[in-house]
């Protein structure tokens, strides 16, 4: 079986500008972390940091955006408006800046300084909410100033948006069926919005059924995998049908960053904590097969959780255990 590996960029003339190069992310093997397992299990990686804001989130950012605009609903005087964990909000002031499209984001006050940073330097105004609310805080509010104000913003509503999941519909999946060849047996993305894992897998279940979709989400509540959310206690996403995966699996965080490190350590990939969670999850799914391709998505790098205390500062930051 041949997988391709090697990111090609091609430029389509209908799109302008960062627009053309979002997508076409490459697929990586997990070759040192994947040891113990069966010859005949692989398992890969789908590498969103290679996107032009830096994460998975300028897929359903940018199809969001493009058809608010097709709808008239960004009309001069208007602002977009939506919560956000960092990386939407970022593909959105990504996108924004280059469409001339104002943008108003509400965020938990705990969200990285590193997101905050790079969304304070895109212009975008940021509305901070009570951390121990986590982004069930943020999405309550977004929704109170919408329903307030509704000729200033145009509230894009990530988690209910059927934009969200179309875009990995109509990109993600396709290029994951065009990667491994259709050989994909499970495939294992994380809980946030569900975007990721209800289009990604809607696509590949019409092309065969047998695949399976397995999702990823924190054990607990109170977690800190930052861009997840715990479903059984959250705001369920509009999004987001319950009876859809085939299984869910519970991550620690810590767990999720003891991968974090072994990722960097081990593959030389530097990621985010929400990879480290999907990772975790394939590996263990991996591990009861005796043959299978596993595909995973890692939503981003890991330059935006250089401040964690805990996943770099902590005890066993400097050893990696």
């Amino acid at each position: 079986m041949v997988l391709v590996k090697n990111r090609t960029q091609t430029k389509n003339s209908s799109l302008a500008g960062l627009e053309a190069y979002v997508g076409n992310t490459p697929l990586l093997p997990l070759r040192r972390v994947t040891l113990s397992l069966r010859p005949s299990v692989q398992v890969f990686a789908k590498a969103e940091w290679f996107n032009p804001s830096g994460s998975v989130k300028d897929r359903p950012a940018l199809n969001i955006l493009q058809a608010a605009l097709a709808e008239g609903q960004l009309g001069p005087g208007r602002r977009l408006l939506d919560s956000t964990s960092g990386n939407m909000g970022i593909a959105y002031a990504t996108f924004g800046v280059a469409l001339g499209i104002p943008l108003t984001l509400v965020m938990p006050a705990n969200a990285s300084p590193e997101r905050r940073m790079i969304l304070q330097a895109l212009g975008a105004e940021l509305i901070l909410t009570d951390p121990a609310e986590g982004s069930d805080g943020a999405i309550r509010n977004a929704r109170k100033m919408a329903a307030e104000h509704p000729d200033l913003y145009f509230y894009a509503n990530q988690y209910d948006n059927p934009a969200n999941w179309e875009a990995h519909y109509r990109t993600t999946g396709p290029e994951i069926g065009a990667q491994s060849g259709g050989a994909v047996t499970h495939f294992i993305a994380g809980l946030g919005t569900s975007g990721t894992l209800t289009g990604v897998g809607r696509f590949l279940r019409e092309v065969n059924p047998a695949v399976k979709i397995i999702g990823v989400q924190p054990d607990q509540p109170f977690h800190g995998l930052e861009g997840l959310k715990h479903m059984p206690t959250a705001i369920k996403p509009g999004i987001y049908d319950p009876a859809f995966p085939n299984q869910i699996v519970s991550v620690q965080t810590e767990a999720a960053h003891d991968m974090v490190r072994r990722l960097a350590r081990e593959e030389g990939l530097f990621v985010g904590i929400s990879s480290g969670a999907v990772a975790l999850a394939a590996l263990q799914i991996a591990s009861t097969l005796t043959e299978g391709l596993v595909i995973t998505l890692f939503p981003d790098s890991g330059h935006k959780y250089l401040s964690d205390p805990v996943l770099w500062g902590g005890r066993n930051a400097s050893t990696g255990a």
